[in-house]
């Protein structure tokens, strides 16, 4: 599974920490930045840039990381084809997967610490969809949507 990761000011220094525990773990990576701390620049294009890799089908899920995780699925959700949500824990990383086929999840690097934030990663990207009659007709009511 290929996942691509972003991160503005406000989740740079949670980036690597979320980078690393997914290398360790054998999955690829696909880093989309920030490279650098800018304090001027802006979440809408770090969460853009993971959601056009997994529209583009060069990931297969993303995790973007700002100040609050807000910002960053609301931006997010307005790209087709992507089901964000913002999980600060363990349960709503997985459960967002396995009934609402979430693909993104946003985080807060100022609400979340970084050994609760691996553990929301790991969760994350170890669940899958369950297809369930119920929640594939939930999903594709979502698909309509867009």
């Amino acid at each position: 599974m290929k996942i691509a990761v972003a991160a503005d000011h406000g989740g740079f220094s949670l980036r690597e920490v979320v980078i690393t525990i997914l290398s360790e773990k054998g999955y690829e990576v696909e880093d989309l930045g920030a490279y650098d701390l800018d304090l001027s620049d802006d979440y809408p294009d770090f969460a853009l840039s993971v959601a056009s890799s997994i529209q583009s089908g060069r990931a297969d899920r993303g995790i973007i990381i700002c100040g609050s995780g807000i910002g960053a699925t609301i931006v997010a959700n307005k790209v087709t084809g992507i089901r964000a949500g913002t999980c600060h824990d363990t349960y709503s990383a997985r459960q967002g997967v396995e009934h609402d086929d979430m693909n993104v999840i946003c985080m807060g690097a100022r609400v979340i610490g970084s050994e609760v934030a691996k553990e929301v990663v790991l969760a994350f990207v170890a669940a899958t969809f369950s297809g369930e009659d119920r929640h594939m007709r939930r999903v594709e009511k979502i698909r309509k949507l867009e």
